[in-house]
């Protein structure tokens, strides 16, 4: 019985991230957000239990991926879909629509879309990859969907003219998409959040992360993730031996 617990806690990601989909094509960021979150909640405890009752097998790489695939791979992408969808401003050829089977579609938000292609080749790479037991190489999907979720809610929240100026250029927006598609498929060695022990001389960089994440994270509220994910890269780039 205890093999299929990892399973069903997978499955909860996958729910999650299929409600977070619909929240995400109705343009509702916060709950499309609370939604990845609880996913991604979910997604860490599968693997926790998995390696607990050491029932770690197949069937569950498969899964977990296919269910990250949902929510932090097409949910950023359908997420920075919107974003771009907001900057659309004067007509030109990025932003002029076309009609489709009774659909208007407009080219430069589907940019955005590549996020969810470049998720779906990094899982595909994962899956086969005999090297990322005790490390990843690229930056994992979820870390990178909550990089592109907290753009939303650095506006909803932090109500700072400067930062929605930025967030909402197309350049950036842009920019941060190509920067995103390239970290999930980059060949640099990134710590797992996997501890072994508790020891601090063993964990030191995924003690020294945790901790200014969370000082960030009280400062800054929704706009330490960007800043977060920087320091994740950097830690394990200096912790790499």
């Amino acid at each position: 019985m205890k093999k299929h617990i990892p399973n069903f806690i997978t499955l909860l990601n996958l729910f999650s991230g299929s409600i977070a989909v619909l929240f995400a094509v109705n343009g509702d960021m916060k709950l499309t957000a609370f939604f990845v979150f609880l996913g991604i909640f979910f997604d860490f405890f599968d693997g926790l239990l998995a390696r607990k009752f050491n029932v770690q097998g197949e069937m569950g790489l498969q899964l977990d991926s296919l269910a990250d695939m949902v929510t932090s791979g097409l949910v950023p992408g359908i997420v920075m879909y919107h974003m771009l969808s907001l900057t659309i401003g004067e007509f030109s050829l990025m932003t002029a629509s076309n009609s489709w089977i009774g659909f208007s579609i407009q080219p430069l938000p589907l940019i955005g879309l590549l996020i969810t292609l470049a998720s779906a080749y990094r899982l595909a790479t994962f899956n086969i990859s005999t090297n990322q037991s005790d490390s990843f190489i690229g930056l994992p999907t979820p870390a990178n969907a909550l990089l592109i979720l907290s753009l939303p809610l650095i506006m909803e929240f932090q109500e700072s003219d400067i930062m929605n100026a930025i967030i909402l250029n197309k350049w950036f927006l842009i920019a941060t998409t190509l920067v995103s598609c390239y970290l999930l498929n980059a060949n640099i060695k990134l710590l797992a959040l996997k501890f072994k022990n508790w020891s601090f001389k063993d964990n030191s960089a995924r003690y020294l992360l945790i901790i200014l994440a969370a000082v960030l994270l009280v400062v800054l509220q929704f706009a330490a993730i960007p800043l977060i994910i920087i320091l994740y890269i950097l830690i394990s780039l200096l912790n790499t031996k």
